[in-house]
């Protein structure tokens, strides 16, 4: 066997293998899913599902303004991303900046009024879509193996 042939057979098993395999569907399947939710989120309340994760963040502690800093690190974005999409977010009324006090070069983010009502209707869209391409699929004892599975691979990552 020549040395191509022998690197393209071993090139073959590794990209055949079944970690490789598994990665992929999962990535594969996130990404699917999230472009549903998305699109769903687009077409029936005019917000993008990043916008809906910054305000599921912004709507969890009533009252509480986040820094922007802080929204980043929470939606794994860079400081230009979130200011792009605070930027969106903040046209179109979903929210607003303030500075923190005693720090001028921290900026906080909180919903306004328009930004809660976008975020209870989008709430029920993203439920729906959850439960239709996430939830319904699975039988109660997959999906209970699999959200505990995904819990388990999320705490080695922040550990590690």
């Amino acid at each position: 066997m020549d040395a191509t042939t022998r690197w393209g057979a071993e090139a073959a098993r590794a990209a055949n293998s079944p970690g490789v395999h598994d990665f992929g569907l999962l990535i594969k399947t996130a990404t699917r899913l999230e472009q549903r939710i998305d699109t769903a989120l687009r077409r029936e309340c005019g917000i993008s599902h990043s916008m809906f994760e910054v305000l599921i963040r912004l709507c969890r502690q009533p009252g509480e303004e986040v820094p922007q800093r802080e929204l980043a690190d929470d939606l794994t974005l860079t400081s230009s991303g979130i200011t792009r999409l605070v930027d969106r977010m903040e046209e179109a009324g979903l929210v607003r900046r303030t500075p923190a006090p005693g720090d001028r070069r921290s900026v906080l983010v909180e919903p306004t009024e328009h930004g809660h009502t976008a975020f209870l209707q989008a709430a029920a869209v993203h439920s729906q879509a959850v439960e239709r391409y996430f939830v319904k699929p699975l039988s109660r004892t997959d999906y209970t193996r699999l959200t505990s599975s995904l819990g388990a691979i999320h705490e080695a990552l922040r550990e590690g």
